[in-house]
């Protein structure tokens, strides 16, 4: 059996692993209107996570709440494929429930009943909140590229090389 910090870490890999393959693709080789579908995917897979750990720490009460959490995020994020402030509030959100298993795993505060939410490893909800708010900072950043990608609409050259460098993102300026 592994450790719990030995989970954090494992769990940690991956979800870097996976923000940083999912930005690789999305800078290379997907259009601008592509890169919001793959963070409404990723955002469902991280909302998946604690389905995974429902099943590891084997929290059987758990399992109505984490999975209409996880539904709910797959929602949002299908949402968010075509409206950048559904992503953001997703993103956001997810770390407020990250949050909340963090306060009810490690300091005994919930606003569920005992064994309503599954346990996590040490950390990882603040990990993941901090990195949650991270990425609602970035889609907020790119919105107005990403309803440009569905629109068609001109975004003005000057301001878009103010706020995003074409040497940070491939080439794909409008």
């Amino acid at each position: 059996m592994v450790a719990i910090g030995g989970i954090a870490d494992i769990v940690q890999h991956w979800h870097e692993m996976a923000r940083s393959r999912a930005e690789a693709i999305a800078a290379t080789y997907l259009p601008e209107a592509s890169t919001a579908q793959l963070h409404a995917v990723y955002l469902t897979m991280i909302a998946g996570f604690y389905l995974a750990f429902t099943v590891y720490f084997g929290s059987e009460q758990a399992w109505r709440v984490e999975s209409t959490a996880v539904l709910c995020f797959a929602l949002i994020a299908l949402a968010g494929i075509r409206l950048p402030y559904a992503l953001i509030a997703g993103y956001l959100l997810h770390g407020l429930w990250d949050v909340i298993h963090e306060l009810h795993a490690h300091a005994g505060l919930s606003v569920f009943e005992p064994g309503q939410t599954t346990a996590i490893p040490l950390a990882y909800g603040a990990f993941c909140a901090a990195y949650d708010s991270c990425m609602a900072g970035y889609f907020f950043a790119r919105r107005a590229h990403w309803n440009a990608a569905w629109t068609g609409a001109y975004i003005s050259t000057e301001r878009a090389k103010v706020a995003f460098p074409p040497e940070t993102h491939a080439g794909r300026m409008p």
